[in-house]
């Protein structure tokens, strides 16, 4: 494997010392030993652990080198292969500059309430189709996230892409300016982390940071039919951007939707993407990710990349795990559909994965009658004092989706449970491990089951559960072909 950073230069962007005799060539970073390669440099990073008290398993894993703070310095032997800063994670960050400034990559960073990761994954493919392309992985989108996704991009590939988030405003310009985007997208603005901001308003304000990075010349590419386009598009005027880029449904989109249909596993696209006119198929369904292609292509238009091949390349977008990944279980005889949604939740998110189930197909039975659409909801947390009514609004949509059953846990989704109509209710418990017996009991053949919640309401193993009682396997891949 080539190399990605010399140690020499790591050294030198980190304001490093040496200790022992690590590897001249470091071939990748990591902060995880559980997936540590042979070569990499390990960031004895402190968060929710300490990093140093890991060195040790690193080193015997085959790392090259471990990058240490200089307090923690005589907690190893004197010959062990070490970097040693004065803080950790300020030197990543160092790296993660030293690695921005030596690549000649276009850029293109992402970020808003909803849609970031699907997003930063439908670019990767689009992008991938012209050249080279590196990308943050999973959602490596935080303080830590960022740099060390950046601080992993190779010298020499044409095009990068990352993710940006926050839940408190001024966590996305430090960000930002270290990543220094030629295009910045905010894939829409919704009411998520209202416990800390209060308002829609000032979180759409905190999102519009990303543009106070952006290079000379570059470009926003903002939602046109959310509720906040006029304040980013404000926010990126005040920041110096000279080119603002909308996309949506409104006919004065530069990256304007014309047409789509929606399929129970893809979904057909026309649009005209800053002139081109475009047809296209994306692998996974969803209305919202018809939205974000729009986003996606007029960022590879304002690359310069292909966009025939980026149009393309969408017909093999696949929903990631935890975020509409979809499973066959075999059930009695027959199979029911899992489409697993369990990553995390917030009233935009947990809308579109409703009307998703509602899109789902559910198979018909021997006896004539047809499979149930099966929401299993855990709570959308940091909303505030609106939490309750934005868990009974859930209710409306269920309904307009046809969602036959709904299942609840939680203290905050009780307040949708009391809404669902009797008919609508199959069950509520307190915490989702106390729902799980009644969600494995009530599978039939020919179900369609979502599963979503916040992070925090531990909606996961639900999934777990499921596959694993059910013998789940993936999904067969959409025809996204003519």
């Amino acid at each position: 494997m080539s190399a990605l950073w010399t140690l020499a230069d790591m050294a030198k962007a980190m304001r490093a010392d040496i200790g022992g005799a690590p590897a001249d060539a470091i071939t990748g970073i990591s902060i995880d030993t559980r997936t540590i390669a042979k070569g990499e440099a390990f960031f004895a990073l402190t968060d929710v652990r300490d990093g140093h008290d890991f060195v040790e398993a690193a080193l015997a894993a085959g790392a090259g080198v471990a990058v240490v703070a200089r307090d923690k310095r005589d907690r190893f032997p004197a010959d062990a292969p070490l970097l040693i800063v004065d803080e950790v994670l300020d030197g990543l960050r160092h790296l993660a500059r030293a690695a921005r400034e030596r690549t000649d990559a276009k850029i293109v960073a992402v970020t808003g309430s909803v849609g970031k990761t699907g997003t930063k994954e439908a670019l990767r493919l689009a992008l991938s189709a012209d050249g080279a392309t590196h990308a943050s992985v999973a959602s490596y989108n935080n303080h830590w996230g960022v740099p060390l996704s950046l601080a992993r991009c190779p010298a020499d590939v044409k095009y990068a892409i990352f993710e940006i988030g926050m839940n408190h405003a001024g966590e996305i310009t430090p960000l930002t300016k270290m990543v220094r985007p030629h295009v910045a997208i905010v894939t829409t603005v919704e009411p998520v982390h209202l416990e800390y901001f209060g308002s829609v308003e000032k979180i759409a304000d905190a999102k519009a940071e990303i543009f106070l990075g952006l290079e000379p010349g570059g470009a926003a590419v903002i939602n046109r039919d959310n509720g906040q386009y006029e304040r980013l598009k404000a926010a990126a005027q005040a920041a110096g951007v000279g080119r603002i880029v909308s996309f949506g449904e409104h006919e004065s989109c530069e990256a304007r939707l014309v047409r789509f249909a929606l399929r129970a596993d893809t979904s057909c696209v026309h649009a005209d993407i800053l002139g081109n006119e475009v047809h296209y198929k994306l692998g996974a369904p969803g209305r919202h990710l018809i939205n974000n292609s729009l986003a996606v292509l007029a960022a590879v238009s304002l690359m310069g990349a292909d966009l025939a091949l980026a149009a393309l390349a969408l017909a093999k977008l696949r929903a990631p795990t935890g975020r509409g990944a979809r499973f066959v279980l075999r059930v009695n005889g027959g199979t029911a559909l899992l489409i697993d949604e369990s990553y995390n939740a917030n009233p935009a998110s947990m809308g579109a994965a409703i009307a998703l189930l509602g899109q789902a197909d559910v198979g018909k039975l021997p006896n004539g009658s047809s499979g149930r659409r099966i929401a299993v909801l855990g709570d959308m947390l940091e909303l505030g004092a609106d939490g309750a009514a934005l868990h009974r609004a859930l209710a409306a949509e269920l309904e307009a989706a046809h969602v036959d059953l709904v299942y609840c846990s939680g203290p905050l989704m009780h307040s949708l449970w009391e809404a669902l109509p009797s008919g609508r209710r199959g069950g509520y418990a307190g915490t989702a491990a106390e729902l799980e017996p009644a969600v494995l009991g009530a599978v039939r053949p020919g179900d369609a089951v979502m599963v979503k919640g916040s992070f925090g309401s531990r909606m996961a193993p639900i999934v777990k559960a499921l596959e694993q009682t059910f013998a789940g396997s993936p999904a067969p891949e959409a025809d996204a072909g003519a």
